[in-house]
């Protein structure tokens, strides 16, 4: 078998937390991601911090983007954060958040352990990039 069939895949989880109900946004990222060679799950819509935290798990992903427009950010994002923690899944995980974001409070959610938040109008080549450089090696 040669290293690059021993190469496992980049495994991303795309979600949807809270009660917001726009997935366009989630579902273009997720087929980029596709398309891009990435293994991607999608977790639907209205899903609550820990159904996303325990797919996370149970899935043993890479990467977890948290698609999230309905200003709900500031609440729901540390509860997905502590769930990792708890799980110890925390440092093996990027964590992204992409969505109507303030600025302001971009910097409190890197605070609290995201590792790169994206707003509207982000090239998906730059998501792609970001992810294929800051990825946990397993």
């Amino acid at each position: 078998m040669s290293a690059d069939q021993k190469q496992r895949s980049i495994r991303c989880l795309v979600a949807k937390v809270g009660l917001d109900g726009h997935d366009r946004g989630a579902h273009v990222i997720a087929r980029a991601f596709r398309d891009a060679g990435f293994e991607v799950i999608y977790s639907g819509l209205h899903k609550a911090p820990e159904d996303i935290v325990q797919a996370a798990v149970q899935e043993d992903v890479d990467v977890l983007g948290i698609s999230i427009l309905s200003g709900a950010h500031n609440a729901l994002i540390p509860k997905v954060v502590e769930g990792l923690e708890e799980y110890g899944a925390f440092e093996d995980t990027l964590l992204l958040v992409g969505g109507v974001i303030p600025d302001e409070d971009k910097a409190k959610l890197k605070e609290q352990g995201v590792a790169e938040v994206f707003g509207p109008g982000t090239e998906l080549e730059e998501t792609i990039q970001f992810i294929r450089e800051n990825a946990p090696e397993r």
